[in-house]
């Protein structure tokens, strides 16, 4: 089962390089990824539906648990204009839920931010069952066809999948304005 996750290295690795002001996890479980990377994020925040998640969180200045749907936390960035640079999108594997999570959040990251999204390329028909990958990959494919938003995407291949996508204008950070 180690295999299925080894998007936690790698984003880990990813946020160690990174640095992030602003860290947003949608979807924690028992906060496994979320509390290897409160050493390397100045505010971290774990969004889940379900309180028992909040308990596996390790309490730091840094971090918050916010208990509720990823949409009534979108309402509260929007409300407090959160400027994110880092989003793992990893709630609900739905197809719809990855797309509405996707959009909801999208104008609140800053300027080459990052949005991971997992459970993209699940590895065969069994793995798109709900409880496993669901139907995110197939927002995927809507992501990559629309046209409008200022985004780039690329899926590692490796079963369960993960999506990265920056936003941007243009393709050097430090000659775009804020």
């Amino acid at each position: 089962m180690a295999v299925l996750n080894w998007h936690e290295d790698f984003i880990v690795h990813l946020v160690s390089l990174i640095r992030p002001k602003v860290y947003v996890e949608l979807g924690l479980y028992h906060c496994t990824l979320f509390n290897r990377i409160i050493h390397f994020a100045e505010q971290l925040v774990g969004v889940d539906i379900s309180p028992e998640a909040g308990k596996y969180m390790q309490q730091s200045s840094k971090t918050r648990f916010f208990n509720g749907t990823t949409q009534e936390f979108a309402k509260e960035v929007e409300s407090n204009s959160l400027k994110i640079d880092l989003l793992f999108i990893d709630a609900d594997h739905s197809k719809e839920a990855v797309l509405e999570d996707f959009k909801s959040f999208f104008p609140y990251i800053a300027p080459h931010g990052l949005i991971l999204l997992h459970d993209t390329h699940p590895g065969n028909e069994q793995m798109i069952r709900p409880e496993w990958c669901g139907t995110a990959y197939l927002a995927i494919e809507e992501l990559f066809r629309e046209k409008g938003l200022s985004y780039e995407l690329m899926t590692i291949p490796l079963s369960p999948g993960l999506t990265i996508c920056r936003k941007r204008q243009l393709q050097l950070a430090w000659q775009e304005k804020e």
